[in-house]
């Protein structure tokens, strides 16, 4: 009982959320509130005009008012014609609504990733999230569009009807009282029972979408290790579990509308019979009871059309709970509302203070770490997997913020500065490099905002890339498309080389940036690098020791803690774990 409350509590609360989105264009649903309203009320006058035409008809061979019949059939036409305009109008009006809303819930989903923490996609698949902006709202958008309509001319429908039987015949009207509770009866107990199918079912669609968003990326690599026939495999467990949790829900779902059809024909018997008695009592003529049957119809059918959509509901829920669990996750920390600085950084030092972090409580990946990194120092930081050489990177972005300790840029403790003010400070180049659809030079001019061309093209030749831009089919006006697929990995790094080449930035970060290039063009960059560098701080992840031998200061770090540090040369005749790492790295 405790868990169904929770779970109405959540629903409860996603509707209020979905609320605030609809509220912002109120005035539109306004609007189709009134066109719902004025052509359900135009429909409903066509039974009612019906059944005057059909009274027209007295019993015997040619006795036919036909004037009258004429004259309710031109009526008829009219109120139907109008009635057709006001539904047309009130489906064009929510799909533009629908499509106004899913672009604020885009929009508003979009923004808050960018201010998520990093941690958050370090523990969800990119497809996952992709699945939540683009399946799950595009499951809203239809039921906006759709549902919406179907569910105010559903009331409106139910209700005028049920006005004008009541007005035709209270003693037919008590036909309702079985079959109505029967019908909320019969949709509670099935809805109750399928609603977590949804759940499951967008779950699960999130899940294979993740998969298989990870397979494409890596598909070189599996193919590498053929690895084909074990992926399709895992593909299609991950596939039958989808299918079979989307046939589960939408099963039991148009289960509803069947069970609910079968009780509205049932409803249309009764009605036959017990009008035709009212018939032969004189309390009905035939048009009164031809009324009727079509207001039963239209009382009976918007609730049958109601229950089909009960499932495509369902699922909107669950795709609406998705995203706002999404938009609940705390953003990035925020920069103290108070006191907050904007970093000036001018020499680049930079001092970790008794750090201890780790991604989850208790288990720290860094305990009790103090370094001292000069103004314009190149700082090496090497050590077996895991160490974690790439957590100081993170701690030194605030991508993280450590658990105990302080972490200081030109001895101002980093907390007490906006992240913004900080990372503009920093200039980064990764193993994994990253290329955005557009044109080379403005992927390289992605991080300087007032970098001329001239500045590119220096910074292009400063790392080596010039030459084969200029060759490439419109040089730096070349499209790059797919994350740069059409150039090879060295060439993709030597880009995001000149990229932060290009950046005003007093402190580097280089994580193995030069391991897809050849031996000589690493030699050149360094060059070049080191001169360009002058007077500013770098910090290296080197998995390649012989690139680091000209490092200022050396750092080794084993399990989250600074065991040597010291030159090249130093190091190699302490001997010691450093001297061990570089004979494993070149004994032959």
């Amino acid at each position: 009982m405790g868990e169904r409350k929770k779970r109405e509590r959540i629903n409860w609360n996603t509707l209020k959320k979905l609320g605030h989105y609809l509220a912002a264009e109120r005035w539109y649903l306004l609007a189709a509130v009134c066109l719902a309203v004025a052509g359900n009320l135009l429909a409903l006058a066509g039974p009612m005009l019906s059944g005057y035409a059909v009274d027209a008809i007295s019993p015997g061979p040619g006795r036919v008012d036909f004037e009258r019949v004429f004259y309710y059939a031109k009526w008829m036409i009219v109120c139907y014609g109008a009635a057709f305009i006001c539904s047309y109008s009130l489906a064009a009006l929510m799909i533009h609504v629908s499509q106004r809303i899913v672009r604020r819930m885009r929009r508003d989903v979009f923004d808050h990733l960018m201010e998520l923490p990093v941690g958050y996609f370090d523990t969800r698949t990119t497809g996952d999230v992709i699945s939540r902006i683009s399946y799950d709202i595009d499951t809203i958008n239809g039921s906006l569009s759709h549902d919406a309509v179907q569910m105010m001319t559903t009331v409106i429908t139910v209700v005028g009807a049920l006005s004008m039987m009541v007005r035709i015949s209270r003693q037919l009207v008590l036909v309702f009282a079985f079959t109505v509770p029967l019908s909320i009866f019969m949709t509670r107990q099935i809805t109750r029972r399928t609603r977590p199918l949804f759940r499951v079912r967008s779950a699960s669609l999130g899940e294979l979408n993740g998969y298989a968003e990870e397979m494409v990326t890596g598909k070189e690599t599996l193919a590498a290790y053929c690895r084909e026939e074990s992926t399709i495999r895992t593909f299609e467990e991950k596939n039958g579990e989808a299918t079979k949790a989307g046939y589960r829900a939408d099963y039991y779902g148009n289960i509803v509308g069947s069970c609910i059809n079968f009780i509205n024909n049932l409803s249309l018997t009764l009605i036959s019979v017990f009008g035709a008695l009212l018939y032969l009592g004189g309390f009905l003529t035939v048009g009164h009871i031809s009324s009727f049957v079509l207001y039963s119809r239209k009382f009976s059918g918007p609730i049958n059309e109601f229950a089909n959509i009960i499932g495509e509901l369902q699922s909107s829920l669950a795709a609406a709970e998705r995203i706002f669990l999404l938009l609940d996750e705390r953003a990035e920390t925020a920069d103290e509302a108070l006191g907050v600085e904007v970093l000036d950084c001018r020499k680049g030092e930079v001092d970790f203070e008794q750090i201890t972090f780790g991604y989850e409580p208790g288990r720290p990946v860094i305990r009790d770490l103090s370094l001292k990194a000069p103004s314009g120092a190149l700082v090496a930081i090497v050590g077996p997997t895991g160490a974690g050489k790439t957590t100081l990177i993170n701690l030194l972005m605030r991508f993280y913020d450590a658990n105990q300790g302080r972490l200081l840029v030109d001895g101002r403790p980093v907390k007490s500065v906006s992240r913004a003010s900080l990372r503009a400070n920093f200039a980064m180049v990764l193993q994994d490099s990253w290329l955005f659809n557009g044109t080379v030079y403005e992927n390289l001019a992605y991080g300087s905002k007032n970098a001329t061309r001239a500045d590119v093209k220096r910074a292009a030749q400063m790392a080596m890339a010039d030459e084969f831009i200029e060759k490439l089919p419109q040089g730096y006006d070349t499209v790059l498309t797919e994350d740069g697929a059409s150039l090879s990995k060295g060439q993709k790094q030597l880009l995001t080389i000149a990229r932060a080449m290009l950046l005003d930035a007093r402190i580097l970060i280089l994580d193995e940036a030069t391991s897809n290039v050849d031996t000589e063009t690493e030699l050149q960059i360094q060059a070049a690098m080191r001169q360009l560098m002058q007077g500013k701080t770098c910090f290296v992840i080197a998995h390649r020791l012989s690139t680091i031998r000209n490092a200022d200061t050396i750092l080794v770090v084993d399990q989250g803690q600074i065991v040597e540090q010291g030159r090249h040369g130093e190091l190699m005749e302490k001997k010691g774990f450093y001297y061990r790492l570089y004979q494993a790295q070149f004994q032959i």
